[in-house]
C-alpha cells in the first residue's frame, strides 16, 4: 500500500477539530458548485447528444475501438453529437469518429492517477474536467439523449448503472440504453435475470430498458426507433 492510500485510510478513523471541517470539508461545497455551474453552462447548448462509455485500456486497432469509431461517426450522420469521458480507449474512439464525422464531439475528463488524460478529437470548447466523479456523472445524463455502452471495467458499470437506476426510478427520461457486444455482456445479462430478478430485486419490466447488440446498425436502429416513437429527431 502506498503512503498517499495509507494516509486516506488513516484519515477516516481521525477526530476532526470544527476549524479542520470548516477548512476542508465545508470549504470543498464550492469547488462541487464551481465544476457543477461550468458543466452547466458549457452544456446546456450542446444539441442532441449520445453518450459513448467504455474502457480506456481498449487500443486503437482493435475490434471494440474500431466499431466505437464507426458508431460515433454514424451517430453524427443521423444528426447526434456524441459525449465520452474524454480519455483514451474507447472514449477516444467515440471522439474521434464524432471528429470524423464534423459531429459535436465533447469529452468529459477526470483527473485519476491512471489511464486518463484528454485524447486530441474533442471539440476545443467542448472539453470540460472534473475532480469528482458524482458531478461528471451528472452532466452525462443531463445532456445524452441515449447511452451507447461497450465493453470496459468498473467505470464502465458505474456508468451503465447510473443511467439504468435512474430511468428505471424515473428520475430521467427512458432514454435507450445500447449494450454492445453480446459476447462480453452476456454473463451480466444472465446474472441479472436469473439471480437479480429470480430473487425480486428488479421487475420484469427493468429487463426492457436495456437492448444488446453487436453492429453498429443495430446501435442507430435501436435509437432511430426509440425516437420515431415520438416523432422526435435530432437537427441537423
Amino acid at each position: 500500500m502506498s503512503p498517499n492510500e495509507d494516509r486516506k485510510i488513516r484519515e477516516k478513523f481521525k477526530q476532526k477539530t470544527w476549524n479542520e471541517i470548516r477548512t476542508n470539508d465545508s470549504w470543498a461545497i464550492f469547488k462541487i458548485m464551481a465544476e457543477f455551474v461550468e458543466g452547466f453552462e458549457r452544456l446546456g447548448k450542446i444539441g442532441p447528444c449520445v453518450s459513448i462509455f467504455g474502457s480506456a485500456r481498449t487500443k486503437e486497432g482493435e475490434a471494440y475501438y474500431e466499431l466505437a469509431e464507426n458508431i460515433a461517426y454514424e451517430l453524427t450522420q443521423h444528426g447526434y453529437g456524441v459525449v465520452t469521458g474524454g480519455g483514451p480507449g474507447i472514449m477516444e474512439a467515440g471522439n474521434r469518429g464524432a471528429a470524423r464525422g464534423k459531429g459535436t464531439s465533447v469529452g468529459l475528463n477526470i483527473e485519476l492517477p491512471f489511464e486518463q488524460h484528454d485524447n486530441p478529437y474533442i471539440d476545443s470548447d467542448k472539453s470540460l474536467d472534473f475532480d469528482y466523479f458524482f458531478v461528471r456523472k451528472v452532466m452525462f445524463v443531463k445532456y445524452s439523449q441515449g447511452f451507447v455502452v461497450m465493453p470496459g471495467g468498473f467505470g464502465t458499470l458505474d456508468e451503465l448503472f447510473e443511467a439504468i437506476t435512474l430511468i428505471q426510478t424515473k428520475k430521467i427520461g427512458k432514454f435507450p440504453i445500447v449494450l454492445v457486444g453480446r459476447k462480453f455482456w452476456s454473463g451480466l445479462i444472465e446474472w441479472i435475470k436469473n439471480t437479480m430478478l429470480t430473487e425480486g430485486n428488479i421487475s420484469e419490466n427493468d429487463l426492457d430498458l436495456i437492448s444488446i447488440v453487436d453492429t453498429k446498425d443495430e446501435v442507430l436502429d435501436v435509437i432511430n426507433t426509440f425516437y420515431k416513437k415520438y416523432s422526435l429527431s435530432p437537427n441537423f
